[in-house]
């Protein structure tokens, strides 16, 4: 495999064309998540070398997705990705659901610094009341039957799901089948060749 050079800032903000105010808004996040990994495990310590590639450019695709979209709610935030890149790079209102206190203390910090339209749910999204959003964001949390089984409830009247995934994406939803009737769409990562948006417009219980 050949290795690909670390993307700069510059770079990933001429592939998702934002605007030299948000660019500033993202490094400033940048250098809060550099701080803060040596106190916590936010992100994958290799992938730190390509940041704008690996976190930030695979977050921030999935803003030209979202639409009109006046609601979005992001499972399992960690270090913000993708949810609090899709609240700088969108401005839309994001929910943030984050079990882990110190992650959830990150993501408040780097929200008041970046003026992030947020709200943090601190707690198991099982233990929390559903508040139907009309996109769903989930990257690196479960496999896709369990995703679909815990969200249901979230999902508002023609929402969508917008999942990052892997290489396992088609083994997924074979697997999510035997239990849902799914109308998707699987569309080509710009971060990763070998990854995917996994987009569900629909989903039904067998």
């Amino acid at each position: 495999m050949v290795q690909m050079a670390s993307m700069t800032a510059s770079e990933f903000s001429s592939i998702l064309n934002v605007s030299r105010e948000t660019l500033e808004r993202l490094k400033v996040y940048e250098t809060m998540l550099r701080i803060w990994q040596n106190k916590i495990n936010l992100v994958g310590p290799s992938t730190l070398d390509d940041v704008w590639r690996r976190h930030f450019l695979d977050s921030g695709q999935l803003c030209k997705f979202l639409g009109k979209a006046t609601t979005v709610a992001d499972f399992g935030s960690g270090g913000g990705f993708p949810g609090l890149v899709v609240a700088i790079i969108s401005d839309l209102p994001v929910v943030l659901v984050e079990s882990d206190k110190r992650k959830a203390v990150f993501l408040r910090e780097v929200s008041r610094e970046t003026s992030a339209n947020t709200e943090i749910i601190e707690d198991r999204i099982e233990n929390i009341k559903a508040r139907p959003a009309e996109a769903l964001t989930v990257r690196a949390l479960a496999p896709v039957a369990k995703l679909l089984n815990t969200l249901e409830p979230w999902v508002s009247p023609g929402g969508v799901c917008y999942f990052l995934k892997g290489l396992n994406v088609e083994d997924e939803l074979t697997d999510a089948m035997k239990y849902w009737d799914i109308n998707y769409d699987i569309i080509p990562s710009l971060s990763d060749p070998l990854g995917s948006i996994l987009c569900i417009r629909e989903f039904y219980r067998v």
